[in-house]
């Protein structure tokens, strides 16, 4: 995804300190936005990344939204996904106010525009960060800016941008260890290597990288003696762990080949003697070796390296050097037999080399070997940070794998695998929704059966009659109250009471007419009080009425809604499943559509892997005949001296 400009390393960014304490723990506030993190710390990005877009979608990471858009663009900007990350980016320069927030978008828009060769726009975003970034990300913010003066062909100011962090102290008895907190995964994820200290406390190799770069920058400035102390300084550094081992043969390397380009062939000496034997620049420092004592008119001594190098891979373009170098550093010896008869054999081991290239390219016309190469690298998800490093059994493995170990490579084949997850889940998702259409149908079938039993049950509550019950009792309390007698009102006892005193007034005419005028006074004096004692108690029992009738009202509007609810409910019902059925055929279609251009994608992908191995292959057909041809013409020149006369100016000159 990034250019690399004279080896500028790119991992190991972490914070700026040499030795920190581990952050405090943050909580979580929202727990969908720790269902994401859940994923991502699991490894599954992919799930990673549907959870984020959901949970962004519906609005459920409260105060995490900043976080979860950085996390969501970090993961898009991983798998190459530039125009999507930059939106994202973009939109959180818009609407988030948060001066921190807004520069690491900064930072991370930057990245994309130098992923995408923008490097003027990725210079404006860098310029656009208004303070020292948080969680680690300065370190890389220097290394990015130094890269995007390097891509604008500005080496001073790489240079001006890696001082800093290069003059940074750094503890060398940190060991490799993985980061602890959930934000050091975090920031580790998107680009920083942790080590740790001896107090178990991490620790970056930032400052270490930006040495290197800074040595380098000025190097290619043109200012060599600035830039040397650097790699000086790294080259002869204690080493705790392999990276620290890696960076320092780096250092010494670069060194040596400026020194050997300066014409300081012992200070090249000097510098590549210290590159380890069996490291993986030892190659290229032991090339470099020979061809400094060679400057230093030692040929004998130039062909103990080169010897050495000669019986290696014989897929390193190094190697293949040396086994003409070996023949020339013979002829300034004046072994002119011996030369010869190293050419000769050089030719020998080219043409046995070709062979086994033409094997391999014949190999690699089929797809079987592609195939293999993903069975053998499987990967149950989108896989960016997994590289292919298993090979398949192919005839002349050793030619193949410098190929599959090239970054295009491994690049296009995490874009193919990719391709093929997304085939395979947007497949598994066609199995899915073909179960969500039987489930869909089961529930319709078992509504349809129950229905009739509800209408029923249903049926039997009549609404209508006690509405107009509802009326009458109403009316008749309206009438009560317009009365004000309170006989409405009267209860079982009193009713009772009343139809006595009417037996009562009914039997008064039974008696002699002395007794009838002394008994009726009584009788009146008891329906006086039995009236007063109705017409005292009629409020009372007219409001408690009103309540009950009220209360009751309510309860025949909440059956009346009920019955219109479940009038409708059939209806609704079948619409629901109908529009899920809808929703269900258009992503079915939906998948049917993406599936066949992401076939052509992938056998797509898969020829340009071919085509790209094959090209690679064919690149080193052509190194292996340019290094043929040299043999050839060094032969001819061995045979062009052998034939002058001893006696000529030539010969007397020519080295024995």
């Amino acid at each position: 995804m990034k250019r690399l400009l004279l080896s500028l390393a790119l991992a190991a960014l972490g914070p700026a300190q040499a030795a920190v304490d581990p952050p405090p723990v943050r909580a979580l506030q929202a727990p969908h936005w720790g269902d994401g993190l859940f994923f991502f710390f699991q490894d599954r990005h992919f799930d990673a990344l549907s959870a984020l877009m959901v949970s962004q979608h519906f609005d459920r990471l409260g105060l995490h939204g900043d976080e979860a858009a950085l996390l969501r663009g970090g993961l898009l900007l991983a798998w190459g996904m530039h125009d999507e990350a930059a939106a994202v980016f973009e939109r959180l320069l818009t609407d988030s106010t948060d001066a921190a927030v807004r520069d690491r978008a900064w930072y991370f828009l930057a990245q994309v525009r130098y992923a995408r060769g923008l490097d003027d726009e990725a210079q404006a975003a860098l310029d656009r960060i208004g303070a020292p970034l948080a969680d680690g990300l300065e370190p890389a913010r220097a290394l990015l800016a130094a890269q995007v003066a390097l891509a604008r062909q500005q080496p001073d100011a790489a240079a001006a941008a890696l001082t800093a962090l290069a003059e940074q102290p750094y503890d060398l008895s940190a060991t490799v260890g993985p980061a602890r907190s959930g934000w050091a995964r975090f920031w580790a994820w998107l680009g920083v290597g942790l080590a740790t200290d001896p107090k178990g406390r991490p620790v970056d190799d930032a400052p270490l990288y930006a040495r290197y770069n800074l040595g380098v920058a000025l190097v290619r400035a043109g200012r060599l003696d600035e830039g040397r102390p650097w790699l000086e300084r790294l080259g002869t550094m204690p080493a705790a762990h392999e990276s620290q081992r890696a960076l320092r043969d780096q250092a010494n390397l670069a060194l040596g080949y400026a020194a050997l380009q300066a014409s300081e062939p012992e200070a090249a000496r000097t510098a590549l003697e210290r590159v380890r034997l069996q490291g993986p620049s030892s190659a290229k420092a032991l090339l470099g070796f020979g061809w400094a004592d060679l400057a230093l008119k030692n040929p004998r001594r130039a062909l103990l390296p080169w010897q050495e190098l000669a019986g290696r891979d014989p897929g390193d373009a190094a190697v293949l050097e040396s086994r003409i170098a070996i023949p020339y550093a013979l002829a300034e010896l004046g072994a002119d037999t011996a030369a010869e008869a190293a050419y000769s054999d050089a030719l020998a081991r080219f043409d046995t080399e070709q062979q086994r290239l033409q094997a391999t390219q014949a190999e690699l016309q089929r797809d079987a070997w592609l195939d293999a190469l993903v069975a053998l690298n499987p990967a149950d998800a989108m896989a960016w940070s997994r590289s292919a490093e298993t090979l398949p059994p192919l005839p002349h493995a050793a030619q193949l794998a410098p190929v599959l170990a090239d970054h295009a490579f491994q690049e296009g084949y995490k874009t193919l695998r990719d391709l093929q997850f997304l085939h395979a889940h947007l497949s598994e998702w066609q199995g899915t929704i073909a179960s969500y259409r039987d489930m869909l149908a089961h529930r319709r079938a078992v509504f349809e059966q129950r229905l009739p039993a509800l209408a029923a049950e249903e049926g039997q509550l009549a609404v209508a009659p006690l509405q107009r019950q509802q009326t009458a009792l109403e009316s008749a309390l309206a009438a009560a109250e317009a009365s004000g007698d309170g006989q409405a009102f009267a209860d079982q006892r009193q009713r009772a009471l009343q139809q006595r005193i009417a037996r009562v007034r009914a039997a008064l005419q039974d008696l002699p007419p002395e007794q009838q005028a002394a008994q009726a006074e009584r009788l009146r004096l008891l329906a006086g009080r039995l009236q007063w004692d109705l017409a005292e108690a009629a409020p009372e029992a007219a409001w408690t009425t009103r309540r009950a009738l009220q209360a009751s009202a309510r309860a025949l509007d909440e059956a009346q809604a009920r019955r219109q609810r479940f009038d409708a409910r059939p209806a609704d019902q079948r619409q629901a499943f109908d529009e899920f059925a809808r929703r269900l055929d258009a992503l079915d279609a939906r998948i049917t559509r993406l599936l066949p251009p992401l076939e052509r994608t992938a056998r797509d992908q898969a020829a340009a892997l071919q085509r790209l191995a094959l090209g690679a292959l064919q690149s080193q057909q052509q190194r292996l005949a340019a290094y043929a041809q040299q043999a050839r013409y060094g032969i001819a020149q061995l045979h062009d001296r052998a034939r002058q006369p001893l006696d000529t100016p030539e010969a007397a000159d020519a080295p024995r």
